[in-house]
């Protein structure tokens, strides 16, 4: 079963969901993991009614940091922003769909730090429960 999961993971590195620039975002937020130095820009198009009408999203890093971003931004779009601002590492997790180390925690969770991030207007707590780990490990799937 990993094995499907970790071919899924590897599709939304290669080929990300949602990558590129919005024309005139709304809300727009850029962090980094300082362990490995992943780095993400989210764009958001929020509409009246606190839907997130479009979301774009670029940047650089791992292969686990890319493909939570890319799945997540799939499945937040339509969502409203304060539902999204509850949502937590157990998202992530799922959307992986494999175990996670605590090495990769911040990986994994850069992007809903990110989304986050946008939506507050500052920057998101992680949601790795402060979990760190050798940086070195970061580098490999």
């Amino acid at each position: 079963m990993d094995d499907l999961y970790r071919e899924e993971i590897l599709s939304h590195y290669k080929r990300p969901h949602n990558w590129g620039e919005l024309d005139e975002p709304d809300l727009e937020f850029e962090d980094f993991n300082p362990l490995c130095g992943d780095q993400l820009r989210v764009q958001l198009k929020v509409g009246e009614d606190g839907t997130i009408e479009d979301l774009r999203f670029d940047g650089h890093g791992c292969a686990i940091s890319q493909a939570a971003a890319s799945m997540a931004s799939d499945e937040v779009k339509g969502m409203k922003v304060d539902q999204l601002l509850k949502l937590d590492r157990e998202f992530v997790l799922e959307l992986l769909g494999i175990d996670i180390s605590a090495t990769r925690m911040k990986c994994a969770m850069l992007g809903l730090k990110v989304v986050k991030g946008a939506s507050l207007g500052e920057p998101a707590d992680w949601e790795d429960e402060g979990e760190q780990g050798d940086p070195t490990e970061a580098a490999s799937l």
